[in-house]
């Protein structure tokens, strides 16, 4: 099992996660119309060249998504029960087509589950940043994890 079991996380563990992706301008308009979003700040090229930005801004749901993808293998892949919530969410800095993106995880808190005595619950800090190491995303998630098989 690539992923940690609930007993395999500490408090404070930090994970830099090797795999990054560059994101595209196909990721932005897939992402946007499979999501029904159409702002054209995502999906308008010539509308994006009004705005501050002078192109079209990647859709910032993917960007999250993207960010708490990278992080799966090294944290949750095979051992995650479910997503229970997201507490916080920031986006310091605009992402575009043509940037590359990696991610930080760090854990926050970890506690038995009250009702399911079989699983637990981390909380993770995720980070990600572009390729010239700014933060472009942060988020708290609260993640339902299997204990170790008995």
């Amino acid at each position: 099992m690539a992923g940690r079991y609930f007993e395999d996380f500490e408090i404070g563990q930090t994970f830099t996660h090797e795999v990054r992706r560059t994101v595209t301008d196909m990721d932005n308009i897939l992402f946007s119309s499979l999501t029904y979003n159409p702002a054209a700040i995502h999906i308008d090229a010539e509308y994006a060249k009004d705005t501050e930005f002078g192109k079209p801004l990647m859709n910032s749901i993917f960007t999250l998504g993207l960010v708490v993808g990278l992080s799966i293998y090294d944290t949750t892949l095979g051992t995650t029960v479910g997503n229970l919530g997201w507490e916080e969410v920031r986006f310091a800095k605009p992402v575009f087509a043509g940037d590359t993106l990696r991610s930080e995880s760090k854990v926050v808190a970890i506690r038995s589950s009250k009702s399911r005595p079989n699983q637990g619950i981390v909380t993770f800090e995720h980070r990600g940043f572009n390729q010239r190491g700014e933060e472009v995303a942060y988020c708290r998630r609260v993640a339902l994890m299997l204990r170790k098989p008995a």
